[in-house]
């Protein structure tokens, strides 16, 4: 499952992003690294990252999951639910369009998922 951000300018979003994290304005999710955001609800945390990557006209928020484990699908919907909801909360004049897959992507870093992943 990966988001895919269509904008003019991915460069800004991206910084703004980051910015507004990093002064407090977006309060539910961490920046760790360069390009790596997890939720940061107690519940939430640290269960995924989304490692971000500039394309022309758009971001792309490829999902991670913890090191030797797999995001569970519950993890999967509130990532990508709560990222897209903070997209359009905080930063809606800035982006067209915001999607998100329903099956992981060639650069998501997890294994396809089976009925009893969770």
């Amino acid at each position: 499952m990966a988001i895919f951000v269509t904008t003019q300018t991915p460069k800004k979003l991206l910084s703004a992003i980051k910015q507004a994290i990093s002064e407090d304005d977006v309060a539910t999710w961490s920046l760790h690294g360069e390009d790596h955001f997890t939720h940061s609800a107690e519940q939430w945390a640290r269960r995924a990252w989304f490692k971000a990557r500039i394309e022309e006209r758009r971001i792309v928020f490829n999902i991670v999951p913890p090191k030797g484990r797999i995001v569970s699908r519950a993890t999967y919907g509130i990532y990508h639910g709560r990222f897209i909801e903070m997209l359009l909360n905080h930063f809606d004049d800035q982006f067209e369009n915001a999607s998100a897959t329903a099956m992981p992507t060639v650069n998501d870093r997890i294994r396809s998922r089976t009925a009893t992943d969770e």
